[in-house]
């Protein structure tokens, strides 16, 4: 998977900003699938292991099925600090080394962290999404920016979150009397189908099941041998 931009991650928060601001400027929210287009979706998300090395996970899936039909994982030391609203810059070098190892082009990446709902308007799912010109939704399990309404308990309710006197996410139900997640565009997608593309491939769980798979493939991998990088078919 090639990349279309390319920003240091090895920067300070000055620097940083910078990078978000310019990202910014590049954001699309124009979705390029028609529904009959979709076949593959992937899942992404980042563990660490014992020695706070960052281990990126990233599971394909078939779509409608939502089968298993591909992971690859990277791994990579963070050179940047935990500080909220910077989290790409952490963990994006172990994302881009999982990326690289993808066999199949999935139509729609979730990320495990924050799309446009984020200070900047520049989360994980954003930068990442931008860098590679991937369809992204952020799906987060906490709330970074703005003010919203708990949704009602119903499965499917939603209430938008509002930063700056603009829509830039949405709590979602997902499951009946459930804590909502936080859905918010990536990259080429708008509201709209963030929130439809979320329910769709959400199953039982509180977390779509993409996401879901990517927790539980990086703790797997977290536990196993000491390689930077690897892939599973299961095709």
């Amino acid at each position: 998977m090639n990349k279309l931009f390319d920003f240091p991650y090895v920067v300070d928060i000055k620097e940083a900003k910078k990078i978000q601001e310019k990202l910014q400027t590049l954001l699309s929210f124009d979705f390029p699938y028609q529904d009959r287009d979709i076949d593959l979706i992937a899942g992404i998300d980042v563990s660490y292991n014992a020695e706070k090395e960052a281990l990126a996970a990233v599971v394909v899936l078939d779509f409608p099925s939502l089968r298993v039909r591909e992971v690859s994982w990277g791994k990579a030391s963070p050179s940047f600090p935990y500080i909220p609203g910077f989290l790409s810059f952490r963990e994006g070098p172990a994302i881009e080394k999982a990326l690289s190892f993808l066999d199949s082009q999935p139509q729609i990446f979730f990320f495990d962290g924050q799309g446009i709902a984020h200070p900047r308007g520049v989360g994980l799912a954003t930068h990442l999404g931008i860098l590679f010109g991937l369809v992204s939704v952020g799906v987060a399990k906490s709330n970074l920016v703005g003010n919203f309404e708990e949704p009602p308990k119903k499965q499917g309710s939603f209430s938008w979150i509002e930063y700056q006197g603009k829509k830039v996410g949405m709590a979602l139900r997902t499951k009946e009397k459930v804590k909502p997640v936080f859905v918010s565009p990536g990259n080429k997608i708008d509201l709209e189908n963030a929130r439809r593309w979320t329910l769709l491939v959400t199953t039982k769980y509180r977390l779509p099941e993409p996401v879901r798979q990517a927790h539980i493939f990086s703790e797997k991998i977290k536990k196993g041998g000491k390689e930077e990088y690897g892939r599973y078919s299961f095709s």
